[in-house]
This record gives structure tokens, sequence and C-alpha cells, in this order.
């Protein structure tokens, strides 16, 4: 089999949808064997089916709940019991909750964070000894925009994604030093029209009772004009799973149009 990450098993999370999908996609496309992992189960599955069948490397579902550290046990054993090996872990998973910081619920702050950055210090904690065992790889953390700049009513939001940012500077430093050849990265995406938009409420709205209009957003905001798409962030995750992302380590990779230029 040929392809950019030919043979190499990769992990995504929040795997159902937008730019976790995009990612899986992108990757099975290249030759990855891919397990996508979210709690949504119907689409994760659909998801899986659609990717397998349309790409070079094949693609299961797992349900996972981020948040669990029970969770990630199971899934990083079940990888290892079917996989033996692990090359590639992409920490997607996802939320962003607005709402002025006086407004804010303790419930949904902690909520934020347990998903956004929890889920990743998990996943880093529990895939390291399997990509150690499979002779290294590649840990790709979603962070955003928001993790380089604030917002206003999206404070919670920018403290998740800036700790990803940093959290993820220091696991690489980390690895680098303990020579553990795992490479250590995040990614951060600025206006991509995915799903998420329609999901950005406080805990007491339903979702899509705050829908941005993404188009308008870009249009305003972006230097481009434009909103990016899940498949740019993708191709930029598909760099970093890759071998010709070799000597990069405790970087930013930025996907946003010029929004934090």
């Amino acid at each position: 089999m040929t392809g950019r990450v030919a043979g190499k098993v990769a992990l995504v999370t929040g795997g159902a949808s937008g730019i976790g999908r995009a990612c899986a996609k992108r990757l099975a496309d290249e030759g990855a064997t891919v397990i996508i992992t979210d709690i949504q189960d119907e689409a994760g599955s659909q998801a899986a089916a659609e990717i397998t069948a349309a790409s070079r490397g094949g693609c299961s579902y797992l349900h996972h709940d981020v948040t669990s550290e029970e969770g990630w046990v199971d899934v990083v054993r079940s990888i290892k019991q079917q996989h033996r090996e692990l090359h590639v872990l992409v920490n997607n998973a996802g939320i962003g909750i607005a709402a002025s910081i006086v407004e804010m619920s303790f419930a949904d702050w902690r909520r934020q964070q347990a998903i956004n950055l929890d889920g990743v210090f998990l996943g880093i904690k529990h895939a390291i000894p399997l990509l150690r065992a499979s002779g290294g790889g590649s840990i790709i953390n979603m962070s955003s925009v928001a993790g380089l700049k604030g917002n206003p009513r999206l404070a919670a939001y920018n403290a998740t994604k800036g700790g990803v940012r940093l959290l993820t500077k220091g696991v690489a430093l980390e690895c680098a030093q303990e020579r553990w050849n795992i490479r250590v990265n995040s990614v951060h995406p600025g206006v991509i029209d995915t799903p998420i938009w329609t999901k950005v409420a406080p805990g007491d709205l339903e979702p899509g009772a705050n829908e941005v209009d993404v188009a308008a957003m870009a249009a305003a905001a972006v230097p481009t004009g434009l909103a990016g798409q899940p498949l740019d962030v993708a191709n930029a995750v598909l760099f970093l799973a890759s071998d010709e992302s070799a000597y990069v380590t405790g970087t930013e990779l930025v996907v946003d149009g010029g929004l934090s230029a």
C-alpha cells in the first residue's frame, strides 16, 4: 500500500463529524488505518463505514467519552489488541461555549475544560506508552486561533485552547528530552465551516439557538474574506502525522486565512 501515512495506525477523537471526520478521511486516503472515537455512535459508525469504502486505509469506530480516564484506558487497550501499534494520535474532540464570563455557569466552565483540555491530557498520558512501544510517532492536538488571541464572550474557550497550546509544548520538550521519538504539535484553525457553529451556546440553550452565520463572520473578520473548510485543517494534520514533518515538534500550525497575523 502506498500513501503518505501508509502502514500507520491513527486514532482521531471527535471523528464523527466536522474537522475530526475530515482528518480521519484524509489519513485513511493516504493509507493509514484509522480509529475514530466519539460519543455520537450513529454518526461515528456511519463515518467509519463511508471512510472505509472510499479510502485506501481502513476505518473503525469506538464509543469514547474523552473526559473519562477509564474510557481512555479501554480505547488504548482495544487499539493494542486489534492493531498492536499506534503511530498517530489526533486529540480533536472539543466543544465551544460562548457566554459572558460573569454569566457563564461553573458547570459549563468545567464541562468545557473537561472535554477540551482534560481530554487532551488523558489522551497524551495514555497513548504515549503505546506510541513508544510502536517505535514513536506523532501527537497532534487541536487548539484554535482562540488559543493564540483572546475573544470577548469566549474567555473560557480561550482558556482551554491556550492550555492545549502550552500543554503541547511542555509534552513535546519532555518527549524530546527523554528521546521517546514522539513529536507533539498543535493545530490552530480559524473560522472553519463545521457543525460546531450550530452548537456554540451556553448549556441552558438548545443547539443552534445562537447559531453563527459562518460566511458573514468570515467576510467581516478573515483577511481572505472566506471561511476555511475541514479539509484545510485535515491537510495540516496529515503533514504533521507524516514523516514529512520529522523535524517539527513543539510548535503551532495555524490554519486561519491570516486571521491571527
